[in-house]
């Protein structure tokens, strides 16, 4: 009997109708991974690791196949999904989680809010390693170089400790036009800011200035702009291993 095929949870935060995830799916299948698809039923971006009031309720879902792969909705987030599937609601659990192909750049300390890299996340801190992969467009014309990308990233960190994650943004460009390969550092900041304003109406929101120029050398928003795949190892929430506030507080409390 031949061994199982890994198992590869794919999900995004654009929504399983997305045509991110409608192009890496079927990529990902045909490199021999066993594909199981679960991702937000409508567009979840910006949602970071929420998983909302999901314990104790049943989850509403729904599906439809293409290009011979199951698409599986569900009536929640990103995470949500990863949870899900972690603890086996839709069959065998995953070996490996690929969150994508977010449609527009994740890059800078700023990715903490975005749900396609919460979902890796999400996975490393229920012992899986996980891949999160972007493409800088807002309207792509080539998600196959990014599907190309995504499934060499997934067999590398397959070799590689449990718990391992990396965070991935892809030029829109083909293949053959990639700069190459680099690691990068998260920009401190993102391409745009964010800034508060007012609506006509009278209600705050959020406001986005243009894009900033001379980007930090060495980061993602860097390398990127100059045709280079990004590729920035990420962890998720990690003690920092210093006892100077439990010290000071003790400190204080003690008068």
């Amino acid at each position: 009997m031949s061994p199982e095929q890994p198992r590869v949870l794919i999900t995004n935060d654009d929504g399983y109708r997305a045509p991110g995830i409608r192009a890496l799916a079927p990529a990902i299948a045909e490199l021999g991974y066993d594909v199981l698809v679960v991702a937000p039923m409508n567009d979840e971006s910006g949602v970071g690791s929420a998983r909302a009031a999901s314990v104790g309720r049943p989850i509403r879902t729904a599906s439809d196949e293409e290009n011979g792969v199951t698409f599986t909705g569900i009536d929640g987030t990103p995470a949500l999904a990863v949870t899900l599937a972690s603890v086996g609601a839709f069959g065998r659990v995953p070996d490996l989680v690929l969150s994508g192909i977010n449609r527009g750049l994740n890059i800078g300390v700023p990715i903490f809010h975005s749900g396609t890299v919460a979902a890796a996340l999400t996975a490393a801190g229920q012992g899986r390693s996980a891949v999160a992969v972007s493409i800088d467009a807002d309207d792509p014309q080539h998600w196959p170089t990014a599907a190309t990308v995504a499934g060499e990233a997934l067999g590398w960190i397959a070799g590689e400790p449990v718990g391992t994650v990396v965070t991935i943004n892809v030029p829109d460009r083909p293949l053959d036009q990639l700069a190459g390969v680099r690691h990068a550092t998260l920009a401190p900041i993102s391409r745009s800011r964010l800034i508060g304003t007012t609506a006509p109406t009278g209600e705050p929101m959020i406001a986005v200035e243009p894009i900033r120029p001379n980007p930090v050398p060495g980061s993602d928003e860097a390398f990127l702009a100059a045709g280079y795949v990004t590729v920035t190892p990420i962890v998720g929430i990690r003690e920092v291993k210093d006892d100077a506030a439990a010290t000071a507080l003790a400190k204080r409390l003690a008068g």
